[in-house]
């Protein structure tokens, strides 16, 4: 069985829409009932961030809003229904759907407005594209069975997925329908440990379909974007960028942590747990082989280049840190304290430099920090991540890379914390000339 993700762009019109039964008729020889698909979809591209503003207009009192930001949002789905369905049955149907639809959301207006109301509206874009797929696909003339995520998807006290949870749900959907062969689902959206309507926030569908490929053990688990898989660099600022045949679990997750958008980094945690490959493939452009991401990883060679902006660097500066037992712990307790992630960090006897990209606390990080030694902040800058096969028995690749950029400054180099890559620190305004420098010494 295989798990099929497509994305907001690839749902995010009529003909949109119409294009995917091919696709999903593609990936099984052209026989819809050759082999078991589940189809999970996200919502229409632009609806989570209407449904995010009427839910903040809520929050805030202003119901006039709302009601503006429900109606204008209604108005283009009436509009995307009458487009999608070619007769009158389903025409009716697809109208009676969003109908309901915007009436619930309408009906916020009336009660007191919480975090749970708001997750209730944030789940209606993926309730009604799913729903709408799936009555388009029986004005057609081909079956498919719709299976709610609210059913079998649930999260914890401490919002991770209970994957045992969703297989104990789930395979007895798929076994009481034997012989059907096309299932779809709803993206991103779950239950909590409260039973109440909640999301998984990270990674969203993509995450959902990696969670339900681990659960049923799938053969694959592809996700359908509007890009032809990984690239090996930024294809925005760097021309003539290729996409990456295949890439080990490690790889792709240090690519996504660093500005690879194509995927969240921990969207494919699940399959990477249990097993099953991915694969990252491109709605717009179906024939393209995409990223095929597994255990395995290709050896002796440079993959691909990502960049993270939004980086702050902070330089804690100390002769007492010499030799001085427990030192990092006490200033990595500060950033625990405030929940603040770090993405890299290097040291000496007598300083340590981390980098963040969240800098909601810093003052106060910094207030506390000022307790160990002389601190400096720097903003504005750019994390340049190298990936590949870079284990302590490879020699040459390092220089290549350091070769490369011997023309622009360098804030902070990490090396060796990982198999996988080089990462490099540089001012936001080198990073083009960074990437760009860069893609020409390791892949032209």
């Amino acid at each position: 069985m295989r798990v099929l993700k497509f994305g907001g762009t690839s749902v995010g019109s009529p003909e949109r829409i119409k294009s995917l039964l091919s696709i999903i008729r593609s990936q099984t020889s052209g026989e819809l009932g050759k082999k078991r698909q589940i189809v999970v979809l996200s919502a229409v591209s632009g609806t989570t961030n209407s449904l995010v503003e009427i839910s903040l207009a809520y929050t805030n009192g202003d119901k006039q809003k709302a009601a503006e930001l429900t109606k204008a949002l209604h108005e283009k789905y009436k509009v995307f229904v009458a487009e999608l369905f070619s007769t009158e049955e389903g025409l009716e149907k697809g109208i009676d759907l969003i109908d309901y639809h915007f009436s619930l959301i309408s009906m916020f207006a009336n009660e007191l407005f919480t975090i749970i109301e708001e997750r209730i509206i944030l789940a209606q874009g993926e309730l009604i594209s799913t729903t709408l797929y799936h009555l388009y696909l029986t004005e057609i003339g081909v079956k498919s069975k719709l299976l709610p995520a609210l059913d079998f998807m649930k999260i914890d006290e401490d919002n991770e997925p209970i994957v045992d949870y969703i297989t104990e749900h789930l395979q007895p959907l798929l076994d009481e329908s034997p012989d059907d062969d096309l299932f779809i689902t709803q993206g991103f959206i779950c239950r909590n440990s409260f039973g109440e309507i909640d999301n998984l926030r990270r990674g969203g569908s993509d995450y959902t379909a990696s969670l339900i490929g681990a659960a049923i053990r799938a053969e694959e688990v592809q996700i359908w974007t509007d890009i032809d898989g990984m690239h090996n660099n930024d294809p925005r600022v760097v021309k003539g960028t290729k996409p990456i045949a295949q890439l080990s679990f490690d790889e792709a997750a240090e690519l996504a942590y660093f500005g690879a958008k194509i995927l969240h980094p921990q969207s494919v945690f699940p399959a990477q747990r249990y097993k099953i490959p991915v694969r990252l493939l491109n709605t717009m452009e179906p024939s393209a082989k995409g990223t095929l991401i597994t255990h395995d990883s290709e050896r002796g060679k440079i993959k691909s280049i990502a960049a993270k902006d939004g980086i702050t660097a902070i330089k804690i500066q100390s002769s007492r840190m010499l030799l001085a037992y427990g030192f990092l712990r006490r200033v990595f307790e500060v950033f625990e304290r405030y929940k603040t992630p770090i993405d890299m960090i290097t040291t000496s006897e007598v300083a340590v430099s981390v980098t963040i990209d969240e800098v909601r606390n810093l003052n106060d990080i910094i207030e506390e920090l000022n307790n160990f030694g002389t601190v400096e902040v720097d903003s504005d800058q750019t994390i340049i991540c190298i990936v590949g096969d870079f284990g302590a028995d490879k020699h040459g690749y390092a220089a290549r890379v350091f070769e490369s950029l011997k023309h622009i400054p360098i804030r902070m180099i990490s090396y060796g914390g990982s198999n996988y890559n080089i990462s490099l620190l540089v001012e936001t305004t080198n990073k083009v000339e960074a990437l760009r420098s860069l893609h020409n010494r390791l892949f032209e």
